[in-house]
């Protein structure tokens, strides 16, 4: 359990803001199979503001998709309240965050995200006037460097993060240049859980329970934040669990129990775009163009990411023409899935 302002949360593990994948299938997938805590996708504030469609199909949700999170990209007071208060119409979030780690070059460019880590008087008062306008704890995620680890500066951010009002810090191990490879500094991300008093999240690298574990030891975190690690395995939720409490952890390479998931994430995206009408599809399109399969390709790798025949396998999802076509793809490899790759 961890408090974050006024709020109880019954997990230290969360599943991660990730830009065009944790949608609402990818999360409801995730919940049942162990996540108990999950953020929406990021959302872009002027998006918010102009009621662009992804916007809406970001903000999506269903019963059983609870508690959840939102994160917020952009540094205008005024715009970033206007986008909150509309997610707040949509959806009872348990606390809002504000994205100061994105890397990309273009959010960079704007000011925002990882930017705000060498420009943080405008972070810290949009802190202060959310905190004062809305009925929800802000939270920040940010890195610990731009071109490099920066530990002292990370720390001074991390501290007026705190004074400006917010109540916990979410803090991913990289710098900005480094984007999401490379080692993750725990020293870094141990020195901030020192310097505040508000709960700290370790994130970068977790990509199975002895890194969680890791992650938990080296830096003295409250929580952690799941991303990639998630891809096409959505167990490692309750394997983390397990593995804290008892040392034991096997890693799972049943292609037969993969495959049976990721038909369920494929019906499942159908079943909410069908029934989505207002909204444009959740991830690429539902018909695809000939040979064409879109995001639903790339959830596919995720499942199917360290088998065998996993080329052949590629190739026969990308010469799907249809969402259909797919679902029928895979339903015959997981009639007669191969062995699984030895890993020493």
């Amino acid at each position: 359990m961890v408090r974050i302002g006024n709020r109880e949360i019954n997990t230290n593990i969360f599943l991660a803001p990730l830009s065009a994948c944790s949608d609402l299938p990818f999360r409801l997938i995730a919940r049942e199979h162990g996540a108990k805590f999950c953020f929406f996708e990021m959302s872009d504030s002027l998006s918010l503001k102009w009621g662009s469609p992804r916007s809406s199909r970001i903000l999506r949700t269903a019963p059983g998709d609870a508690p959840i999170a939102a994160q917020l990209l952009g540094t205008d007071p005024e715009i970033m309240l206007e986008a909150a208060r509309k997610i707040l119409d949509l959806a009872p979030i348990t606390f809002l965050d504000i994205n100061a780690a994105c890397p990309a070059r273009k959010i960079f460019k704007k000011g925002a995200g990882s930017c705000l880590f060498s420009k943080s008087d405008p972070l810290y008062r949009l802190i202060e006037r959310l905190t004062k306008d809305l009925p929800v704890p802000i939270t920040v995620k940010m890195r610990v460097g731009l071109s490099s680890v920066d530990i002292p500066q990370a720390v001074q951010f991390a501290k007026g993060i705190e004074n400006s009002g917010a109540s916990a810090l979410f803090v991913h191990g990289r710098s900005r240049s480094q984007e999401n490879y490379g080692p993750v500094s725990y020293e870094a991300i141990r020195a901030v859980k020192e310097a505040v008093k508000i709960p700290v999240f370790g994130s970068g690298n977790i990509l199975n329970p002895p890194l969680a574990k890791k992650m938990f030891d080296e830096t003295g975190c409250d929580g952690i934040l799941i991303a990639k690690g998630s891809f096409g395995n959505p167990f490692i939720f309750q394997e983390i669990e397990t593995y804290l409490a008892t040392g034991e952890w096997k890693p799972s390479m049943d292609l037969a129990r993969k495959l049976r998931v990721l038909i369920k994430h494929l019906r499942l995206i159908k079943e909410i775009d069908e029934n989505s009408a207002d909204c444009p599809p959740l991830l690429g399109e539902t018909s695809p163009s000939a040979g064409k399969v879109g995001a639903l390709g790339k959830i596919c790798l995720w499942y199917l990411k360290g088998f065998a025949q996993a080329a052949q396998m590629r190739a026969k999802i990308f010469s799907s023409k249809t969402h259909q076509e797919l679902l029928e793809m895979i339903e015959a490899i997981a009639s007669n899935p191969p062995e699984p790759v030895i890993q020493n």
